[in-house]
């Protein structure tokens, strides 16, 4: 906050201390200050599992607050801290989805609004995936009506996470499952679904964590979101290890061009984590992560949470942070490295 005080401090002083030059024979001519860069910097707020759906002008945002959903609205994603919340549903008290409401998404399909989130009835085994429908235009109004759980039959056990996949005119649900609610083994899983609320035939393991750094303080893959390029190439990128170690990060399938999303073998996992923790930038366990545009539709950002500090596991010292990200040459994602918390960085384009 100091370092944004004496930068406003310098930049007023230059509108008063205005350089002169002369032209020869001629009046002197004020030279205007040079344009002063939108900038912002990392953390935006205290949160952690965040989402973001960018509709028309306007950014809808939500992250865990574990009783309740709610919505922040905004038009430059680089405020969203400074911007009042909307609570658009809290459980009934003793129900089966009263407690631990996590992660929720908000996705708008068949031009209605829907609210994918992780809760139970307090027991952690307890866990698994509902959904809200609202048919206002505005999301943060209106009537939300509960759909009840999401599930597959031949998957229903702890779920996690949920997100959906619009792919060659098919509709997907993907989540993170526990197969035995009391042991840690956490896995991706993807569903054709019928309707925003249903899902049809069953559900198919897409990844496991098997490689090393998707095991640290316990085997995990969770928080599953998709990417796609203007291309229309389609990535899956997803968060591993345990949410309570340091080295909690993103990994990435790569789904084949023209291939089938329910088909484990038509993706393509990478062998390294691409985006993990860097102490030097005050960035311990970033994941479960989101993606929008900027305002203006030139820019790709990647939102997730991470903390400051080492050993602050998964807590409520987790904090919200974005930064651009670019794809290569040849059509892939690179996100590069954390961006250090207290940066001046230039805000989405368009803002």
């Amino acid at each position: 906050m100091q370092l944004r005080l004496y930068r406003n401090l310098f930049i007023a002083s230059l509108l008063f201390v205005l350089p002169y030059c002369s032209k020869s024979g001629g009046e002197p001519v004020v030279e205007p200050p040079p344009p002063v860069e939108k900038t912002f910097y990392n953390p935006l707020m205290s949160g952690s599992d965040p989402w973001v759906i960018k509709k028309d002008n306007l950014y809808f945002y939500t992250h865990t607050l574990g009783n309740r959903v709610a919505l922040w609205k905004t038009t430059s994603m680089s405020k969203v801290g400074s911007v009042s919340s909307v609570n658009i549903y809290t459980p009934a008290p003793g129900s089966n989805n009263s407690s631990n409401v996590w992660a929720p998404e908000i996705h708008y399909l068949d031009n209605k609004w829907y609210v994918y989130y992780t809760a139970g009835s307090g027991p952690d085994n307890t866990q698994r995936t509902w959904v809200l429908e609202n048919s206002s235009a505005d999301p943060t109004i209106g009537q939300w009506v509960d759909k009840g759980r999401i599930y597959a039959e031949n998957a229903d056990f702890w779920a996690i996470d949920g997100t959906v996949l619009d792919y060659n005119g098919s509709r997907y649900f993907l989540w993170s499952g526990r197969p035995i609610g009391n042991i840690q083994d956490q896995h991706i899983y993807i569903a054709k679904m019928s309707n925003p609320w249903t899902i049809e035939g069953d559900a198919v393991m897409l990844t496991s964590p098997v490689l090393n750094w998707e095991r640290n303080g316990g085997p995990v893959n969770e928080a599953p979101q998709i990417l796609k390029n203007d291309a229309g190439k389609i990535f899956l990128v997803y968060s591993a290890s345990g949410c309570w170690t340091d080295d909690y990060a993103l990994g990435m399938l790569t789904l084949k061009d023209g291939g089938d999303p329910l088909k484990k073998e038509d993706w393509t996992k990478s062998d390294q984590p691409v985006f993990k923790k860097k102490p030097e930038s005050n960035a311990y366990g970033p994941g479960h992560n989101a993606f929008f545009k900027s305002v203006d539709g030139k820019e790709n950002w990647i939102i997730y949470h991470a903390n400051t500090n080492p050993g602050e596991g998964c807590g409520e010292k987790r904090n919200i942070r974005i930064q651009e990200f670019s794809f290569n040459s040849t059509g892939v994602p690179v996100f590069g490295e954390p961006v250090r918390t207290g940066t001046f960085v230039p805000v989405p384009s368009g803002e």
